[in-house]
């Protein structure tokens, strides 16, 4: 790992891989998960030419855990990843939260510096209202101040984690390490990240977007990736059959040729 500090003085870790002239490709991880969740995606990207940065921000991995952290900040944390390394005509790849996170990033920052971006398995609103039927299941206006308040629902959708066979074994391992429980801190970024709405900034984001789905993820219809395909200037959409939310994890060669085939060239 390599120490970066964000604005505030908070530590930041990432680790490089590939050449150091191929077109950077920056990954964030999900909640709570660690830089190593795309374990399955670091080796091909380097092998194809990319310069991968694989990073974890505040309360991720070895990075610093302070108790405060919202959506805006965390948006703050990629813009001091890419102006503190310099990074120019960058993807930007997120995982369920890290995908928020990015549309945190654009909505405060623009895309000046960014030539793609790329979110898996994350819904841009989580509530569920009558114009936007493609958010967490069972999450409504009648809980939304509730829901969230000391877990993360099990909503009983998708494959049971125990029937996955080879796809729980990737999971255990890329995901090895991450804590369990939740924080009062923990809690209070879920919540703000699950009343956010990022549609606006996808309507308006001005680059290309590749919205992946898990047909079979745990937390909301594979229907949003297309949904938000329709709102994006440029967007595209994938659904990956037997797929969970951890999409890249559970089904990493299908996901692996999605995504090359969508990245600009390295």
């Amino acid at each position: 790992m390599t120490t970066l500090l964000a604005d505030d003085g908070v530590r930041l870790d990432y680790t490089e891989h590939g050449p150091a002239t191929g077109r950077p490709v920056v990954l964030f991880a999900g909640f709570k998960a660690a830089a190593t969740s795309w374990y399955y995606q670091v080796p091909v990207l380097a092998k194809a030419g990319y310069r991968v940065l694989a990073v974890d921000i505040r309360g991720h991995g070895l990075a610093e855990r302070p108790e405060s952290v919202d959506m805006d900040r965390r948006g703050l944390d990629v813009r001091d990843v890419l102006e503190g390394l310099d990074l120019q005509h960058a993807v930007l790849v997120g995982g369920s939260m890290g995908a928020s996170t990015i549309w945190s990033y654009v909505a405060q920052c623009g895309t000046e510096r960014l030539s793609a971006a790329v979110t898996v398995d994350q819904t841009p609103k989580m509530l569920n209202t009558p114009d936007w039927p493609h958010g967490f299941y069972g999450y409504n206006e009648a809980n939304r101040d509730t829901y969230f308040a000391e877990r993360i629902p099990d909503t009983g959708m998708g494959r049971p984690i125990a029937m996955r066979g080879l796809r729980l074994v990737r999971l255990l391992r890329a995901m090895k390490g991450v804590e369990k429980g939740m924080t009062p801190g923990e809690l209070a970024l879920l919540h703000d990240h699950a009343t956010r709405d990022w549609r606006p900034v996808i309507a308006t984001a001005d680059l290309p977007v590749l919205f992946v789905a898990g047909q079979d993820s745990e937390f909301w219809p594979a229907s949003h990736a297309a949904a938000c395909a329709v709102l994006a200037p440029m967007g595209d959409s994938i659904m990956l059959a037997d797929d969970g939310h951890a999409a890249n994890i559970e089904q990493p060669k299908a996901f692996n040729e999605a995504l090359l085939g969508f990245l600009p060239t390295a």
